[in-house]
C-alpha cells in the first residue's frame, strides 16, 4: 500500500499529541531526577518509548501520528530549560511530573541562534514512520504563566520573547522537513481576558514559517483533571486574528454546544474535533464517536474536520489509550462510509478552503489548513526498513 492509500482525506484522524506514560517509564524517569541513572540512558529509554507509540498509533489506524511527547516531563519544562536566559536553579525532582522553579531576570538574549534541539525530535520520528508527524510545542503564553520574571516591566514583552524564541525553532523544525506543526496554549483557559496577547503571540511564532499551524486551546490536563472549567466564548472574536490553519479544541468531556461558535463567528479554517475524554477511562464506542462527529458536520464541513481527542493521552493506561484510539478510527470510518468519503472522493466542501476568505474579519489573505498538502510532503518518504521501528523492547504494562 503506498503512503497516499494509507490515509484519509476526508476526517483524518490525528492525536493532540502527548501520548500514554506506562508506569515503567515514569519510574524511570524519576530515577534520572534522583541521579540514578544517566542522561544517556534516560535518552535510549525516550527513544524506545516512541518506537512504541508510534507503532501504537500506526496500529490503531491513526492517519497523522506524533512522537508522543514522551521526552517531555510536561508541558513546560522541556522548553524552558532548553531557552537561553532561563535560569533554573535547581534540576532536581522528587518526581518527573514536578514542574522546575524557572525565573528571568534579564531580558532573554535575542542574538542566540542556537536550535532548542525539537529539530532533531522530529527528525527522528520522521525516520519511524511513512505516516504524516505532527509535532506540538507549547505556546509562549502558557510557558510565561510558569516564569518569575524580573526582567521585564511589562509582563507582555516576557510573551513576546519566547514567541521570537520559539518562531526561531519553528524555522528549523521546518527546515528538518515538518509540515504540521502545533502550538498548545493550555494555561489560557486560566487567563480568558488576556486571549488577545495569547493571539498577538502565536502570530509570532508562526510568522514567516510556510507550514500547516494548529492552535490547540483545552483546559488543562493535570493528573487527568481540568485545571479551569467554562467555554470557548473567551477565544472569540480575537482567535479570529490567528495566523493559523486549524483551531483544536475539547469536546467529549465539555459536550458539544460550543460548536455554536464556529457558526457564530463564522471560523474559516479547519477544526480539530476532540470525540475523545481523556480524563475517563471510560472507552467510548465507535458509534458515540460517530455521533460526536455527525454533530461536528452541521458546522464544520468535511473538508474542514480532523478527528482527534480532546488532549493529550498521557494520564490514560495504556491499555486505555490504545483502545479509543481505535473506537476514535473505527467511528470515523463510520462517518466517511455514511458520507461516501475515501482518499479519492471529489471534495464536498462548497465552502471557500482558504483561511478565513479574503474579507472575512481578521483573517489573512493566504491558503487555509491543506491535508493535501501535509500528505504530500510525505510520499516521498521512504517507508522505514523492517525493524526499525519495532516496538519489542518497549513494554507498554
Amino acid at each position: 500500500m503506498t503512503p497516499s492509500e494509507q490515509w484519509h482525506r476526508y476526517l483524518p484522524t490525528t492525536v493532540v499529541g502527548s501520548y500514554s506514560v506506562p508506569e515503567w517509564l515514569e519510574r524511570l524517569k524519576t530515577e534520572y531526577y534522583q541521579r540514578r541513572i544517566s542522561a544517556q540512558h534516560l535518552a535510549e529509554i525516550h527513544e524506545v518509548a516512541i518506537k512504541a507509540a508510534v507503532k501504537d498509533q500506526e496500529r490503531a489506524g491513526i492517519d497523522i501520528v506524533s512522537d508522543g511527547e514522551l521526552r517531555r516531563d510536561n508541558d513546560i519544562d522541556y522548553f524552558l530549560a532548553r531557552i537561553p536566559g532561563v535560569h533554573i536553579a535547581q534540576r532536581g525532582k522528587s518526581d518527573y511530573y514536578d514542574y522546575y522553579e524557572a525565573e528571568v531576570t534579564s531580558p532573554l538574549p535575542e542574538d542566540d541562534k542556537s536550535s532548542l534541539g525539537l529539530a532533531a525530535d522530529f527528525d527522528f520520528t520522521r525516520q519511524l514512520t511513512d505516516r504524516p508527524v505532527k509535532f506540538s510545542f507549547t505556546g509562549p503564553f502558557s510557558l510565561s504563566r510558569r516564569i518569575a520574571d524580573t526582567a521585564y516591566t511589562d509582563p507582555a514583552d516576557l510573551i513576546r520573547a519566547l514567541a521570537r524564541r520559539l518562531n526561531m525553532e519553528a524555522r528549523f523544525l521546518a527546515g528538518a522537513g515538518a509540515t504540521l506543526l502545533q502550538i498548545d496554549e493550555p494555561f489560557l483557559a486560566g487567563y480568558p481576558e488576556q486571549a488577545g496577547l495569547a493571539v498577538e503571540a502565536v502570530n509570532i511564532v508562526t510568522d514567516g514559517i510556510p507550514v500547516t499551524w494548529a492552535l490547540h486551546v483545552c483546559y488543562g490536563n493535570r493528573y487527568a483533571r481540568p485545571s479551569w472549567e467554562g467555554h470557548y466564548d473567551f477565544l472569540f472574536p480575537a482567535v479570529l486574528d490567528a495566523h493559523v490553519d486549524q483551531l483544536v479544541l475539547e469536546f467529549a468531556r465539555k459536550g458539544l454546544e460550543d460548536l455554536r461558535l464556529i457558526k457564530e463567528y463564522s471560523w474559516r479554517s479547519a477544526v480539530g474535533l476532540g470525540v475523545i475524554d481523556v480524563k475517563s477511562a471510560t472507552v467510548e464506542s465507535p458509534e458515540l464517536v460517530a455521533a460526536r462527529i455527525r454533530r461536528g458536520l452541521e458546522y464544520v464541513a468535511p473538508g474542514r474536520l480532523m478527528i482527534n481527542p480532546d488532549c493529550g493521552l498521557r494520564h490514560l493506561a495504556p491499555e486505555v489509550a490504545r483502545r479509543k484510539l481505535r473506537a476514535m478510527v473505527a467511528g470515523a470510518a463510520i462517518v466517511r462510509s455514511e458520507l461516501g468519503l475515501d482518499a479519492a472522493a471529489t471534495d464536498p466542501d462548497p465552502e471557500p478552503s482558504a483561511r478565513g476568505a479574503p474579507g472575512a474579519p481578521g483573517a489573512p489573505d493566504t491558503a487555509v489548513f491543506a491535508l493535501d498538502t501535509v500528505l504530500a510532503a510525505h510520499t516521498t518518504i521512504n517507508p522505514p526498513a523492517s525493524g526499525d521501528n519495532d516496538s519489542s523492547g518497549a513494554s507498554h504494562g
